[in-house]
């Protein structure tokens, strides 16, 4: 493959990614404005607009650093900091550390989907657990009934 497709496919990944990701997040908040007419958006948004943010600052920063990083490489082995060059390296460092994030998550998101592990918030209720859940709350209206009368 070619340098420049190389360039190309990395940029339409990273791009591509972050977008959506981006553009999730606005019709999110656009199509609840509308449902609820509720104008509260850091209210309501301000975990993901928080992320988001950190999200883009963290990005910028390390791109300044690659940036930086890949400037003083080159001129330490006379050549010149390219536009191309550093693109390939920048999207390397970024698709590695999504890469690494992004399986972790789809583990964990199969794993717990498919994996049982008693007592944590995302195992599967057994219905012994249910049960006893119900009667325990059924026990308390008893009581709260009782106590009214």
């Amino acid at each position: 493959m070619s340098d420049t497709l190389i360039n190309v496919v990395t940029l339409v990944v990273l791009l591509g990614v972050s977008g959506y990701l981006l553009a999730s997040l606005v019709v999110s908040i656009v199509a609840e404005r509308r449902r609820s007419h509720v104008r509260k958006t850091w209210k309501n948004f301000g975990l993901s607009l928080a992320f988001c943010s950190l999200f883009l600052l963290s990005w910028a920063a390390q791109g300044l650093a690659e940036w930086n990083l890949y400037r003083n490489e080159q001129g330490a082995h006379g050549e010149p900091a390219t536009a191309s060059g550093f693109l390939a390296e920048f999207g390397q460092s970024t698709l590695e550390n999504w890469q690494s994030e992004f399986l972790q998550l789809f583990a964990f998101v199969v794993l717990s989907a498919v994996l049982i592990h008693r007592g944590s918030a995302e195992s599967k209720d057994s219905g012994e657990r249910v049960e006893r859940k119900i009667d325990a709350i059924a026990a308390r209206l008893d009581e709260l009934g009782s106590s009214r009368s």
